[in-house]
C-alpha cells in the first residue's frame, strides 16, 4: 500500500504517468465514470478548506465512488481528544482511501503509519500540500508544455506557504529551472529550503520588488498572506497587502507568462487580471479535480 505525504514520494516518472492519466481523463471522461464504483473516499479535514475538499469529493464522485468525512475538527472526535492515529484506524474501517488536512506539520505522516488504507496529505500546516503541487504541475505542463528551462517567480508568503515549498521541491528535479523569490523579509523562504537549493546547485534569487523582475518570468506563482499562520494580528495587517498584482504591473511581462495562484485569493490579484489570457488560476482549480482523479486511481490500483 502506498500513501502520498510529500511530493517527493513520487518519482518524476510517476508524476509523468499521473499527468498522462489526467490528460486522458480530460479527453475521455466517460471512460472513467465507473472506475471507483463501490469505493469510498473519506475526507478528514481538521482545518477549513473549500477548493481542496470539494475537489477531492468531486473527483471521487466523477469516478463513480462515494464520499464520507468531516470538514472541521469540531465536528469530529478530535474535539473529544481522539488521536490522529485512532481516527484513521477507525475511518479506515469505513473507507478505501483517506484524504487528510491537518494544521499540524507531520500529522498525515503519523496517520500513514497507522492507517489500514492509503492516506493522501491534503495539506499539513505550513509544510506540504502535494496534491496542490500535482495540480500546479499539470497546469504548467498544459500551459508551457515542459518543466525544464523555466524561470519561476514565487511571490507573497514564502515562509508559511506550503504550496510554494512543495512546488519548489517538485520543480527542483528538472533541468535549468531558476527560481525568483519575491517577498518581504518577514515572509522570505525558510533557510532550510534555501540550503537545499544551494546544495543542489539550483539557481535562485531574492527580491522585494515584483515589477523589477516581471519581464524575466515564465511563471508567476502568487500567494496570499495567510492570516491563520500569524500569532500577531498586527504583523498580519502590516504585511497582508505587500503585493497586489494589477494589469498595469503586467505591462512588461512576457506574452506567454502563466499567472498561477493556489487560491483562495484575498486581494493579491486584482479582479482586473482575471480577463487576461495569461491568468491560469481558475484553470488550476479544474486541473486539480482531474489530477486527483488520476491519483485516486493510482493509489487504489484501479486501471
Amino acid at each position: 500500500m502506498k500513501h502520498l505525504i510529500d511530493i517527493l514520494d513520487l518519482s518524476t516518472g510517476e508524476i509523468d504517468k499521473l499527468i498522462e492519466k489526467a490528460n486522458d481523463i480530460i479527453e475521455h471522461p466517460e471512460a472513467y465514470a465507473e472506475k471507483c464504483a463501490r469505493k469510498k473516499l473519506a475526507t478528514l479535514f481538521f482545518e477549513p478548506s473549500t477548493r481542496t475538499r470539494l475537489s477531492f469529493e468531486s473527483a471521487m464522485i466523477e469516478l463513480g465512488g462515494s464520499v464520507i468525512g468531516f470538514s472541521e475538527a469540531n465536528s469530529s472526535s478530535a474535539s473529544k481528544g481522539e488521536s490522529v492515529s485512532d481516527t484513521v484506524r477507525t475511518v479506515g474501517c469505513y473507507a478505501d482511501i483517506i484524504a487528510m488536512r491537518h494544521p499540524k506539520e507531520g500529522a498525515p505522516m503519523i496517520a500513514s503509519m497507522h492507517s489500514p488504507v492509503p492516506i493522501i496529505n491534503a495539506g499539513d500546516g505550513g509544510h506540504n500540500h502535494p496534491t496542490q503541487t500535482l495540480t500546479d504541475l499539470l497546469t504548467i505542463k498544459r500551459e508551457k508544455g515542459r518543466f525544464d528551462n523555466l524561470v519561476v517567480g514565487m511571490c507573497g508568503d514564502l515562509k508559511f506557504g506550503r504550496t510554494v515549498h512543495s512546488l519548489i521541491h517538485a520543480l527542483s528535479r528538472y533541468e535549468k529551472v531558476k527560481f525568483v523569490m519575491i517577498s518581504p523579509d518577514e515572509l522570505c523562504l525558510p533557510e532550510y529550503i534555501k540550503t537545499e537549493l544551494e546544495s543542489a546547485n539550483i539557481e535562485y534569487s531574492e527580491t522585494k520588488d515584483l515589477e523589477s523582475v516581471m519581464s524575466t518570468l515564465d511563471i508567476l506563482y502568487m500567494t496570499r498572506v495567510q492570516r491563520e499562520r500569524f500569532f500577531n494580528e498586527a504583523d498580519y495587517i502590516r504585511l497582508k497587502d505587500s503585493y497586489v498584482l494589477t494589469p498595469e504591473k503586467l505591462e512588461t511581462a512576457k506574452k506567454d507568462l502563466a499567472i498561477m495562484h493556489p487560491l483562495p485569493r484575498v486581494n493579491e490579484i486584482s479582479c482586473g487580471v482575471d480577463d487576461d489570457d495569461r491568468a491560469c488560476y481558475f484553470k488550476q482549480v479544474l486541473n486539480g479535480k482531474f489530477i486527483r482523479m488520476a491519483l485516486i486511481l493510482k493509489l487504489l490500483e484501479v486501471d
